[in-house]
């Protein structure tokens, strides 16, 4: 069911070589690029009526009105089972307890008497935000995206998911988003929802259409699709991240317990057929004993022949078996997941030592699903490796720093000899000039 990589007995390699012998999915977002861009140039020059013609091309619904309208908001929300509720409020108030604490507050660095410069945080304007709704409903990605949006002060948000058609379970006829998702939208004082989804929805935040302003920055998860749209228009709008396929890397010992191992490789899994479920482990028996505990597992849950089975089988997921938890750690850092699970007799001091992930889960009782709903953290998170450069989604996507400089005269004066010198090294006299016209085209001395 799933592969194994042995890496144990030789040397391990540094840095791309050793990241060329873990799996990976192949994600051809360049290719997919070719495909969105007349997708996405449709909707910019025909608005609201590309919108509804791809819903019903792409989500097999004829769609009245591209915005959802705020009865349906409220209606979905009335009409929420009340345990679905209570958790999406918990989750809520648990995401706004971590981002809020995120906030950024002006700081003034005084350089010299009379010369300072501050630094204030502005929120983007206005933000586009995506909930996939493909193969799964994910009301709790309105959460992770909306949140930290809200926290940071920005004024204007709008959230697109696919219509959906009335043959989808338990969703509404009339080419609505699901239920779930509008739900979560209202208990979220998100008014401004519209049915749009994949590369058409990135496309309507860029442009904005009759229906739609456009928005300074896109973020959210989705499919290939998405990730290509964002592509697109990357220097046209911000974006979070070009996000790929789900990826769950379990660094474990023989302390771990296999069927919580297992459990946690198919929970990713069940995602999508390209999902990558990766262990990494100095203990052949636990190998051994996932292993046995995968077919059971699998077997008693859903979604087994459509993603389950092809997302372990696949050539981005592995048991990678290495000589000690040290190698371990190695190899993880070099794969970057999305999602790190620790599971080692010594899992805290571990995970701090962790450089490349883009989030961290300590231990038996912190398993990524927590981190998908309630844990409080964001479940946006950088795939594919990117974890080396990037950062899950968080209060500060959404804010700018802007530098504000503030010198005196005497300030100037006492660095203007500095700044002259440095113009004319860089062989750009005018720079030097602007310096000079202040004081009478003669720099002054230094104090």
């Amino acid at each position: 069911m799933i592969s194994r990589i042995d890496l144990r007995g030789d040397a391990l390699p540094e840095g791309p070589a050793l990241r060329d012998l873990l799996p990976r999915a192949d994600f051809d977002v360049q290719a997919a690029l070719e495909k969105v861009r007349p997708i996405c140039e449709a909707v910019h020059h025909r608005g609201d009526a590309a919108l509804i013609d791809f819903a019903e091309k792409f989500d097999g619904v004829r769609l009245e009105s591209v915005r959802v309208p705020a009865r349906a908001l409220t209606d979905a929300l009335a009409a929420l089972d009340p345990a679905v509720r209570a958790a999406l409020e918990e989750s809520i108030r648990r995401a706004r307890l971590v981002h809020r604490a995120q906030r950024r507050t002006p700081h003034t660095t005084q350089v010299v008497p009379g010369g300072s410069v501050t630094e204030k945080w502005v929120p983007v304007e206005r933000v586009g935000l995506y909930a996939p709704g493909g193969r799964s409903v994910y009301p709790s990605s309105v959460i992770m995206n909306v949140v930290p949006a809200q926290e940071a002060g920005v004024g204007s948000i709008a959230l697109a998911s696919p219509a959906q058609a009335p043959a989808f379970e338990d969703g509404p006829a009339g080419g609505l988003p699901h239920p779930t998702i509008l739900a979560a939208c209202a208990l979220l004082g998100v008014d401004e929802v519209y049915a749009a989804g994949g590369a058409t929805a990135v496309a309507m935040f860029a442009y904005g259409t009759e229906s739609c302003a456009p928005a300074n920055m896109v973020t959210g998860p989705g499919n290939i699709w998405v990730a290509a749209a964002k592509r697109y228009f990357t220097g046209k709008i911000g974006i979070d991240t070009e996000a790929g396929p789900t990826e769950i890397a379990i660094l474990a010992d023989d302390t771990a317990d296999p069927a919580h191992v297992a459990a946690d490789l198919i929970s990713q899994a069940e995602h999508d057929p390209l999902a990558a479920a990766v262990l990494v482990t100095d203990s052949t028996e636990l190998a051994d004993a996932v292993e046995k505990e995968l077919a059971p597992q699998v077997a008693a849950t859903r979604h087994i022949e459509d993603r389950i089975r092809p997302a372990l089988a696949g050539k981005q997921s592995a048991i990678v078996l290495v000589d000690g938890v040290e190698e371990g750690l190695r190899v993880v850092d070099a794969y970057g997941a999305e999602h790190l699970e620790i599971q080692t007799a010594d899992a805290t001091a571990l995970a701090d030592r962790v450089r490349n992930a883009g989030a961290i889960f300590v231990g038996p009782w912190a398993p990524v699903s927590l981190g998908d709903y309630a844990a409080g953290s964001n479940h946006v998170l950088p795939t594919g490796g990117c974890a080396c450069h990037s950062s899950g989604l968080s209060v500060q996507s959404f804010l700018r720093g802007i530098h504000i400089v503030d010198y005196t005269e005497d300030a100037l004066a006492e660095v203007a000899h500095h700044v002259v010198t440095l113009a004319e090294a860089e062989d750009l006299p005018a720079h030097g000039a602007a310096i000079k016209a202040r004081f009478g085209w003669k720099v002054p001395e230094s104090k």
